[in-house]
């Protein structure tokens, strides 16, 4: 018993409080890291990798030499390996360290004015309110922080300003753009019959058509809010942060967009802003 107490004694007298934090920080990885791959293909791959690993460490004690061997230099380029197989989860992963608080502080934009905002806003639900009344199918991309250049050119660009007339255009059926999405940045539609990325997630109800998935799978690879109008039903969805959210009327639609787009008053007094507006008026 004496040897045990003495035994923790001895580490418990050379224990500091950064090491507390070094292991903390490290679980929270860790923790984060299994939530990012839970329910995806990167799941199974990481149980493939632990059992590479349990098998090189067991033909290393029963000096299995040949296949330690070829074990072992696996291991060693399977760095790159790994980079290469978890190239969509890496992304994933920086994409969200970047939708952070930490990442808005740094990287704070500026979508324009209320008032400029709160048009936009208005023309949106006008729009979806009739696309809904028709049932009539809309898919609409509203860019935040995240940049989704890479999907505003997979369709046309029109740069033009966003007004119900135009969107009602846009997805009007059997009209060249309506299958795709409609990306909004800056208050203007910059492009429409844009290809999206589609949710892979094997839970998701077979109810969703591709709209929807799409919606999804916008959501899960940035922070951008997607409107979505059923064709076959006419109800209103939006997708953010990866989850879909249904049964909107275009009066909720207007107060929740309005939540997520319209900045406060408390953002616009922060020190990173203000620089930033003082960088702009003097050029």
């Amino acid at each position: 018993m004496e040897r045990i107490l003495t035994f923790f004694a001895s580490y418990i007298n050379v224990f500091k409080i950064n090491d507390l934090l070094d292991i903390l920080f490290v679980s929270l990885a860790i923790y984060w890291l299994i939530k990012l791959i839970a329910e995806t293909r990167a799941a199974q791959l990481v149980k493939g990798l632990v059992v590479l690993l349990v098998v090189t460490q067991l033909s290393a004690w029963f000096n299995l030499n040949v296949i330690n061997f070829i074990l072992t230099n696996v291991m060693q380029v399977g760095f790159l390996a790994l980079i290469i197989v978890f190239q969509p989860e890496l992304r994933r992963a920086l994409e969200q360290a970047g939708r952070t608080k930490l990442g808005d502080l740094i990287f704070a934009s500026d979508s324009g004015s209320k008032q400029m905002v709160e048009q936009t806003i208005v023309e949106i639900c006008s729009a979806v309110g009739t696309l809904s009344s028709t049932k009539t199918g809309g898919l609409i991309v509203i860019e935040r922080n995240t940049r989704i250049g890479d999907v505003t050119l997979t369709g046309t660009l029109l740069e033009s300003k966003v007004t119900k007339e135009l969107l009602l255009n846009i997805f009007y059926p059997n009209t060249p753009l309506h299958d795709g999405a409609v990306i909004i940045k800056d208050n203007q539609i910059k492009a429409a019959g844009c290809l999206l990325p589609l949710c892979e997630s094997k839970s998701l109800s077979s109810e969703f058509g591709t709209r929807h998935r799409a919606a999804l799978g916008m959501s899960e690879t940035s922070d951008a809010l997607v409107v979505v109008v059923s064709e076959e039903t006419g109800k209103i969805s939006v997708a953010k942060d990866g989850s879909l959210t249904r049964n909107y009327t275009p009066e909720t639609l207007k107060r929740s967009l309005e939540k997520n787009l319209i900045i406060s008053d408390n953002d616009k007094k922060s020190p990173i802003r203000k620089i930033k507006e003082r960088v702009k008026d003097r050029q």
